[in-house]
């Protein structure tokens, strides 16, 4: 056995042809294992081990710098800089991230969890070292689903004139999440039917030098590739074409699905643990609702499935009413406003984590031109994704400060669907929904149907002394604690704003008649968030006092989300026992 023995990459420099395939064989069983218990991402990590095995036998990391894009890719390489344990001991499985992270190992450059970033990274880095006069290797890893990403074309284009060292590894599998979109995959797939040597190449029309590498998954191919441009004086891309997924026959056939995958059974290839999203369930049969009846509806995407897991087969019956723009976000919501104008009724769809990448289209291409398109945010929640990188927490401070944009925050499925269907409807202005994450098992109140009067807030429950008011995903956390607190003997308020976006200026003024105590609670950081506004309405109004609920401005990273959650009070009865000591007081 090779993989347990490994703390470095100079321990596997000597291998042989035979030691390194079977290092390669280890190496994925080692992974399948980890992934059918802990879950994780597959299909890129199995198609990349033996570009990981030839990088550390050719360069010398971290000397040399190799530099992941999404890290998606990052399990091997992780396997083979001192962090195998992770991925071999289950008792150590939760002890690294799924991504690069310097924190863990200095073969680890960034923190890296959004696409097309690496070659603009990586182009800082060759920039300091020719500063400072230094000659190592700097190599950026990206992914074919990658290159349709702004950022990535961008550093492309300043890299094709540096006329420095630096390799562009560009592995090719055929696949983004799912499958590609857009016209320079079509170049793409000329270069691999042509052995590379097509004459529509969008590197070399870059400036850079260009190698290409049939069998990506042959390490020994690999090997001379990377051999022949290790100290090179200019910028090259070596071409990879890899297999998504190579070496478990479930992955192989259906990469879309093994892209990510939660734990599963091995010899079946099916989940542990299936789950279903309402949310998400409700949100595929309005698309295809709006799709048929609508023939001006379009679903955007940007390579994620509108964050919601449409299906090949939902997106086939959407037909071309669906448009995938690749990993290009920015360029999703300035097409939204584009449409909107045009007559079209738009939905853009992505995570929360990814919208934050853009504010200035959201801002100057949707709102200064009030272009009522619509933008569905998901995952927006301490309760969703956990990792530093793909935080959705934030989006509140972000979005909700836009002047224009209407900024909502349902609090149960029927609320969603009531407000989903009046934003398509409506041709005022642009809305950004925040999908719940929990909510309201059933709506407490009956659900309006129409949202036009902009900031019209929502009383679950009338009392007095305390009103507590929870936006979205904490309307139901504001329900239970009134809940508690009326076992102690007080009638709360409790208030469901829906617009995060504006104050209920006139609710606000008629709570001061009968409360000395207003409470805010939201899913996401308080400063700059929604329970700092009221707090700022009030102000010095000495008759009333205002306490948020929320986080701390910080990137919290791979936290227990109950844990938190306790940490910041975002419990009933944490909320119960600080508003009775309030009221002591």
């Amino acid at each position: 056995m090779y993989l347990e023995t490994i703390t470095s990459p100079a321990d596997i420099k000597s291998y042989t042809v035979a030691q390194r395939t079977m290092l390669a064989q280890e190496m994925r069983d080692a992974l399948l294992k980890r992934a059918s218990i802990h879950g994780g991402h597959f299909g890129p990590d199995f198609g990349i081990i033996e570009a990981v095995i030839a990088l550390h036998t050719v360069f010398d990391s971290p000397t040399d710098k190799i530099i992941y894009d999404v890290s998606h890719q990052c399990y091997p390489h992780k396997m083979l800089t001192g962090r195998v344990e992770a991925y071999i001991n289950e008792a150590q499985y939760d002890e690294v991230s799924g991504y690069t992270n310097p924190e863990e190992s200095p073969h680890d450059f960034f923190n890296v969890g959004h696409t097309s970033t690496s070659i603009s990274l990586a182009s800082g880095l060759a920039k300091a070292r020719d500063l400072a006069g230094r000659r190592e290797n700097i190599i950026a890893l990206i992914g074919d689903g990658s290159m349709s990403g702004g950022e990535a074309l961008e550093g492309l284009n300043v890299v094709g004139e540096m006329e420095t060292n630096f390799i562009i590894v560009f592995n090719d599998n055929g696949h983004s999440i799912a499958e590609n979109h857009g016209g320079m995959y079509r170049t793409f797939k000329e270069l691999r039917e042509t052995n590379g040597t097509a004459e529509d190449n969008l590197f070399r029309a870059m400036g850079l030098d260009y190698r290409y590498v049939a069998d990506g998954n042959d390490c020994e191919a690999l090997i001379a590739a990377f051999s022949a441009v290790k100290n090179s004086t200019k910028p090259v891309v070596v071409h990879i074409v890899t297999q998504k997924g190579k070496g478990y026959q479930f992955a192989e056939e259906d990469p879309e699905t093994w892209h990510y995958r939660m734990p599963f059974d091995i010899e079946t290839g099916a989940l542990k643990h299936p789950y279903t999203d309402p949310y998400q369930e409700a949100t595929k049969d309005f698309l295809k609702e709006q799709a048929k009846t609508n023939p001006n509806f379009v679903f955007l995407a940007a390579g994620t499935m509108g964050g919601i897991g449409l299906s090949p087969k939902d997106r086939a019956e959407l037909g071309n009413q669906y448009v995938d723009v690749g990993i290009a976000e920015e360029h999703a919501v300035a097409m939204a406003s584009g449409l909107a104008r045009g007559g079209a009724r738009p939905i853009f769809g992505t995570y929360s984590t990814f919208f934050q990448r853009v504010y200035d289209q959201m801002a100057q291409d949707v709102a200064v031109n009030n272009s009522p398109a619509v933008f569905l945010s998901v995952g927006a929640s301490i309760y969703y994704m956990n990792d530093v990188t793909h935080l959705g927490f934030f989006d509140i401070p972000i979005f909700a400060n836009i002047p224009n944009l209407v900024f909502l925050a349902p609090a149960s499925l029927d609320e969603y669907m009531a407000v989903l269907r009046w934003s398509v409807e409506q041709t005022r202005h642009p809305v950004m929904i925040r999908m719940p994450v929990g909510g309201y098992e059933e709506s407490p109140y009956p659900v309006r149907t129409d949202y036009s009067d902009l900031n019209k807030y929502q009383v679950v429950q009338e009392g007095a002394d305390v009103a507590l008011i929870g936006a979205g995903n904490f309307a139901a956390l504001a329900g239970a604690a009134a809940a508690q607190l009326e076992a102690e003997g007080i009638k709360a308020t409790v208030i469901n704003p829906i617009f995060l976006s504006g104050l209920d200026t006139a609710l606000l003024d008629r709570l001061k008649e009968k409360h000395r105590l207003i409470l805010t609670l939201e899913d996401g950081i308080l400063d700059g968030g929604f329970g700092q506004k009221i707090a700022a309405y009030y102000g010095m109004d000495t008759q009333i006092r205002v306490r948020n609920y929320g986080l701390s401005k910080e990137f919290h990273d791979r936290y227990s989300a109950s844990e938190l959650a306790r940490e910041y009070h975002l419990t009933a009865e944490q909320i119960v026992a600080d508003t009775l000591f309030a009221l002591k007081g």
